[in-house]
Parts: structure tokens; sequence; C-alpha cells
């Protein structure tokens, strides 16, 4: 039996901040914006080459409360330089050796950077290594 996680939930407080943000600033892709019901609307985005897409809520979880979602990326400076001019805050890019923080590159899958959404949802971006 396989099982794929295809949907994630993010809950947030306005779906079309979020969906502005997740779109224009962090590049994912819109899959799905339809309205099904009075009270109910789905918002659904995919981030570039990823197999699992992001549901944007605003119930019943609590928005902002979603922490250490993870995208992991070829080139972790790209991925600085793509958030940072399309003005998403990050952090700098951390590198880790050994468990410490070191300057330059760490260890394979060792390089990061933390970025968060409007609500407060915690992002990860982690540097899948060279094959």
């Amino acid at each position: 039996m396989q099982w794929n996680l295809e949907v994630v939930p993010v809950p947030v407080t306005d779906l079309d901040l979020s969906k502005a943000f997740y779109t224009t600033q962090v590049g994912f892709t819109l899959d799905l914006d339809i309205q099904i019901s009075p009270d109910t609307r789905i918002v659904q985005l995919t981030p570039p080459g990823s197999a699992c897409s992001i549901h944007l809520s605003t119930g019943p979880m609590t928005p902002g409360s979603l922490h250490g979602l993870q995208l992991v990326v070829p080139d972790i400076t790209t991925a600085h330089t793509e958030l940072t001019t399309r003005g998403v805050t990050v952090s700098p890019i951390t590198h880790f050796e050994n468990g410490e923080r070191v300057e330059g590159p760490g260890e394979p899958w060792n390089s990061f950077l933390f970025f968060d959404d409007p609500d407060g949802n915690s992002w990860v971006v982690q540097e899948r290594p060279a094959p």
C-alpha cells in the first residue's frame, strides 16, 4: 500500500491576503480557488516541483499555529535571493556542522533559512546536497 501526503491545511485569517503572499511572494502555483458554499472556499496552492500542496483554511485550526513546514531546495542561496527579492522577510542562511552553527556551507542537508507567513505559520527551507 502506498500512502501519499498530498495536501496540508494551513490555518490563516484572510484567504485573499494569504493567497497573494504564497503566490506572489513565495512563488507557489495556484491550483484551485473555488467557493463551494456560502461558508466554504477552497484555496489550494503547490510549491514548484512539489507533489504536495497546501490548502489555506480559515478553520478549525488557529491561524498561525502551524510551525516547521519544510521545503527542500537544491540551492539555498538562490532560494534566499528569490524570497527576499519578492519581499519575504527571511532569516539569514544558517549552516550547521556537528550540531553547531558555522560560517559557510555545513554538512550535507544542514543549510537552512526560515520565514513566516502573514499569520505566523512558520516555514523551514533546507538545502538538499548535490548528488
